[in-house]
């Protein structure tokens, strides 16, 4: 059965489950997403990816700076929604706005709740070192991240970037929502409450973060660049004609050890040492650059062994 729906998102993580509540003949009321941002070199406002798609597929889009306001809340609540649901949008929704549809909110959230509510559940979950992240649809109430929760898939995280396990929960997302609306509507589904424990709290990601020292572990280094990967990108600073940012985009465990920071390797590949262990590093970035492999990096970029980033 199609339902009244509001649609929240701003990311492109949020589009795929926007494109499949479509897909599935929902009819979407009213899309609500972050104001338009200055964006490049001259600065030009740019709407989110959420607002792009809305825009192209005929959808009405609202983007308010708050939904605190009477205003606001009075039409979102003249939408006269079944439910609301809700995909990294960005703003927290006030009990007037949660009290609205019928049905009520809910949210698509990139963890296996409650590990990782907040921000960045998915840098978090790999920075972390965790096994195994997943998606969950909860229904959503005042507290951050800590609704009952509808359904859930999980997923191995195994060597993948943050880049490559967003690319796969969006679409894993995307299905989940669309079947716990269905079930919820059918009454074949239960909202269950949170574990009471075990709870962390997903801070959203800082720059400064993305320095890598190598004085960490191999393996601390390596989940710092996977988590960072592509976006902000993990980065070091190389000294052969003076100081010069690099991001490290990929890497993988390798046999060797010294100095922290120092060039093990430098032919074929590129290996550097860590304060325990080293790693081959195998895709990297100059600054205004492309992304290269490590012999292609080489060739413009001629490290020595013994050599060192800092």
């Amino acid at each position: 059965m199609a339902l009244r729906l509001a649609f929240m998102g701003t990311p492109d993580f949020a589009v795929p489950t926007l494109a499949e509540l479509l897909a599935q003949g929902h009819d979407i009321a009213c899309v609500y997403s972050q104001p338009p941002r200055p964006k490049g070199r001259g600065m030009a406002l740019e709407s989110s990816p959420v607002h792009q798609f809305a825009q192209k597929a005929g959808l009405p889009v609202r983007h308010p700076v708050s939904l605190k306001g009477e205003a606001e809340q009075a039409e979102f609540a003249a939408l006269d929604l079944d439910a609301a649901v809700v995909v990294a949008y960005g703003l927290l929704l006030p009990r007037p706005i949660l009290e609205a549809p019928r049905l009520g909110c809910f949210n698509l959230h990139a963890s296996l709740l409650p590990r990782w509510r907040g921000a960045a559940p998915i840098q978090r979950a790999v920075m972390a070192g965790d096994e195994e992240t997943g998606v969950m649809v909860m229904q959503m109430e005042q507290g951050l991240d800590t609704g009952p929760v509808l359904m859930a898939e999980r997923v191995k995280i195994g060597r993948k970037t943050s880049g490559e396990l967003t690319a796969e929960l969006s679409r894993l997302g995307a299905d989940l929502m669309v079947r716990a609306l269905g079930a919820l509507e059918r009454g074949a589904v239960t909202p269950q409450r949170q574990a009471e424990g075990g709870a962390t709290y997903a801070k959203k990601i800082d720059k400064s973060e993305a320095r890598i020292f190598w004085s960490a572990t191999a393996q601390e280094i390596d989940r710092q660049i996977r988590g960072f990967s592509p976006m902000p990108g993990a980065w070091t600073e190389g000294s052969l004609k003076g100081p010069e940012r690099i991001k490290v985009l990929l890497a993988e465990p390798a046999a060797g050890s010294g100095p922290p920071g120092h060039v093990l390797e430098a032919g074929d590949s590129l290996v550097v040492a860590c304060g325990e262990g080293a790693l081959r590093l195998t895709r990297i970035q100059r600054a205004g650059g492309t992304v290269q492999d490590a012999e292609a990096f080489l060739r413009g970029y001629p490290l020595k062994r013994g050599s060192s980033f800092l």
